[in-house]
């Protein structure tokens, strides 16, 4: 399981960038932007950026989605920020990729072919056909020396935003001052205004591509109603983001590129749930000078588990290094299981526990993570309103079902004043049982639904569904 780092307050982030304001007016020329050097900037550096298009077929309709992206490579290799296609989505519902070139008429584009989804970075990959290729100019063609460092307090920054599509994705320039710099667990900068679009490029009043624009972020506010007293509120700006991840650190990223759909291979630990070393805990043992990882649960058949690791051990270093001091404290989470990332199933991974006050080496082979619920199978029974999914491991886990006791499929979509509707059943409802006989396989349950909807004769049926951990008996009336 992922830990999710988007939402980082910038309460924390406000106080560092009114520091960066002081510094800004004690140092006000610090490389300043030159107007005359802007436009022919401007001018090559937006061949480096896109829109995309596509759309998301359901059940019930198809979606339409218009991101931003950024330009990997020469071959029409388009780099697309995490986020943008649900866990539950499969590849083969992700359709018909249209890119769009910056200020061109949106009638006029090109379409482009679904590569997958890295699981180091997040990014989704896309190519581009080639009759546009030569239209397009690779970031990296942007990077110098500044793209292997990074920006000084209060120095000037800029970005690159789209419109939308009715208004042909015409590009707009962001201009920003850096405010802080500070590892998440990438080292990611943020400015003192929004300075691009997310999946965008920041760069230097040189023009050197300093990193790329990342979404989910958000300040907090209070709200006072009317009647007094306040409501903690987090306000987001969905098109235009001021925090940016460093080109050190995602140009590596831009070579990522899936071999398939579905991002395989994936490697995998299995550990469950963990969390951040308590800092007193830390004060305790004596590692305030770096962080920790406990681990809340080591999973059934893991490399983990084959390897040793129990329950409640504290993860304190990677091949040998500690892992450095990070903060907040979360953000060691993330560090940890990037570490992970970064290698291949088959890998040796070597890494220290504290147990108890006990120093343990551990090694684990990494193997490629279970069937995800995005790869699972799936078949929609209009007749009867429910799309039925296959049981995969994580579900197992969710739901703290042993690995001999998995049976059944799952209730992925529920159709709204259908049968299934109508009896009970809700998405993500465990179905263990079709009229008193035992699901033990997805092709039994979709050869059982398939019998139901071509009996006409048939006026109902029973499910026994388990929600919750709690089991229930609804009875599904055809007619």
């Amino acid at each position: 399981m992922k830990t999710n780092l988007l939402f980082i307050f910038m309460r924390r982030h406000r106080a560092a960038t009114l520091l960066a304001a002081a510094v800004w007016l004690l140092l006000p020329a610090a490389r300043p932007l030159r107007a005359a050097d802007l436009p022919s900037l401007w001018k090559e550096r937006v061949k480096s950026v896109v829109s995309v298009e596509f759309f998301t077929e359901t059940e019930l309709d198809r979606r339409t989605n218009i991101v931003a992206g950024v330009v990997a490579d020469a071959n029409g290799i388009i780099a697309l920020p995490p986020g943008i296609v649900g866990g539950r989505v499969t590849p083969a519902q992700l359709k018909d990729f249209r890119v769009h070139l910056p200020g061109e008429p949106a009638g006029a584009y090109a379409h482009a072919e679904y590569l997958g989804q890295d699981n180091l970075s997040g990014w989704n990959f896309v190519r581009v056909e080639e009759k546009v290729r030569t239209k397009l100019v690779p970031i990296t063609a942007f990077a110098g020396k500044a793209s292997t460092g990074e920006p000084a307090m209060a120095e000037e920054v800029w970005g690159i935003g789209l419109r939308g599509k009715d208004e042909d994705f015409q590009p707009y320039l962001m201009v920003a001052r850096i405010g802080l710099v500070q590892s998440l667990p990438e080292r990611t900068a943020v400015a003192l205004a929004e300075v691009a679009a997310p999946g965008l490029p920041v760069f230097n009043g040189e023009g050197i591509f300093l990193g790329v624009a990342a979404g989910g972020f958000g300040s907090s506010y209070l709200q006072y109603g009317a009647r007094g007293g306040a409501t903690p509120v987090m306000l987001m700006n969905v098109e235009e983001s001021r925090v940016f991840i460093l080109a050190s650190e995602v140009t590596p990223w831009l070579g990522r590129v899936p071999a398939n759909g579905s991002g395989r291979p994936i490697p995998w630990l299995g550990t469950y749930g963990l969390e951040p070393m308590d800092p007193e805990v830390a004060a305790f043992m004596k590692l305030e000078k770096q962080s920790g990882c406990v681990v809340s649960e080591v999973l059934e058949g893991s490399p983990a588990e084959k390897a040793g690791m129990k329950p409640r051990d504290i993860i304190v270093a990677i091949g040998g290094k500690p892992l450095p001091r990070l903060t907040p404290d979360r953000v060691a989470v993330r560090y940890f299981e990037r570490e992970v990332d970064r290698h291949a199933p088959g890998d040796a991974f070597a890494f220290t526990v504290l147990r108890g006050s006990e120093r343990i080496e551990l090694t684990a082979t990494l193997a490629d993570e279970p069937k995800l619920a995005r790869e699972a199978e799936r078949k929609y029974f209009e007749k009867i309103g429910l799309t039925v999914r296959e049981f995969v491991f994580g579900d197992g886990v969710v739901r703290r079902v042993k690995l001999a006791d998995q049976r059944g499929v799952l209730a992925h979509f529920v159709k709204s004043s259908t049968p299934v509707s109508t009896a009970g059943l809700r998405a993500d409802d465990w179905i263990q049982e079709i009229d008193g006989t035992e699901v033990k396989t997805y092709a039994d349950a979709v050869a059982k639904f398939a019998a139901i909807e071509a009996d006409a004769t048939r006026t109902e049926f029973v499910l026994l569904a388990s929600r919750g951990g709690e089991t229930q008996v609804l009875r599904v009336k055809l007619k």
